[in-house]
């Protein structure tokens, strides 16, 4: 059950999450009720992701899925997205209605590209929109419900659009035998490659030149980070490096913002 949540990018978006709202001043507290209404949308995009993709999956025997594997099955799937959903509704709504709702953009972004949305060339949709929606929710949970900086948003979008990319580049074969046809599969690898590594370029600079002020040597340094990443995503295209794309992504996300947040960059 634990592999089925995708844990890695799972993991991921709730470590940004807690970590930008530890620099928000969001308070230990609420920060922790935070993580845990962010993990358990994430989980609940994942699960319901296997269940609603159980039939596929089979039909092309993807060996990392635990339902292909047999060690769960389509109905514990969906009664763990139901339940996880609803938590995550409650947990959000009690950070306050403007944060909560915020957060709620990711969730309900997730089910909907699962749902149909990655079947359309909208699929990018819902990684930009849930992604720009995510820092704004956790600045938003900080006392006096203040605006998230434009440059945040941004940047939180720009790399949800790279990681939709990356994150499909492995399974496209996959993905075309089953006619989910997204708006990478209808450009192309090579185009969809070009236009991810564009983006997670774009969200680096936004985070590095964004905040008021030159920037600190460290996000410097998360700029000079960023350039391996965004060779891996140009190449996402590639079988050989497909599979390395989306984790490259994930991975120089976490180093942004702590290279971000060690800099001192003010949020609120």
């Amino acid at each position: 059950m634990a592999r089925a949540t995708h844990l890695e990018p799972a993991v991921a978006v709730t470590t940004v999450a807690v970590l930008l709202a530890l620099a928000a001043g969001v308070g230990p507290g609420r920060t922790v009720l935070l993580g845990a209404a962010v993990l358990a949308g994430q989980a609940s995009i994942g699960w319901c992701n296997d269940w609603l993709d159980a039939d596929r999956d089979r039909a092309v025997g993807r060996p990392d899925k635990p339902v292909v594997q047999g060690t769960v099955t389509p109905g514990m799937l969906r009664t763990a997205a139901l339940a996880s959903v609803g938590l995550a509704v409650v947990l959000s709504l009690l950070l306050g209605v403007v944060p909560g709702v915020l957060l709620l953009v990711l969730v309900a972004s997730g089910w909907a590209y699962d749902a149909g949305l990655k079947r359309t060339g909208l699929s990018p949709l819902p990684y930009l929109t849930g992604f720009g929606a995510l820092p704004a929710g956790v600045v938003a949970a900080a006392p006096g419900t203040p605006g998230a900086p434009w440059w945040l948003v941004a940047a939180g979008a720009a790399l949800g659009g790279a990681a939709h990319v990356a994150n499909v580049a492995p399974d496209i074969a996959e993905d075309l035998a089953t006619g989910v046809r997204g708006l990478p599969h209808r450009v192309g690898p090579v185009v969809s490659a070009v236009a991810g590594a564009l983006l997670l370029g774009t969200a680096s600079l936004l985070l590095v030149l964004g905040p008021p002020g030159p920037p600190s040597a460290l996000g410097w340094a998360a700029g000079v980070l960023a350039v391996p990443a965004v060779a891996v995503a140009a190449l996402a295209g590639s079988p050989r490096a497909g599979r390395v794309a989306f984790p490259a992504v994930l991975l120089l996300t976490v180093l942004d913002v702590v290279l971000l947040l060690a800099g001192g960059a003010a949020l609120t």
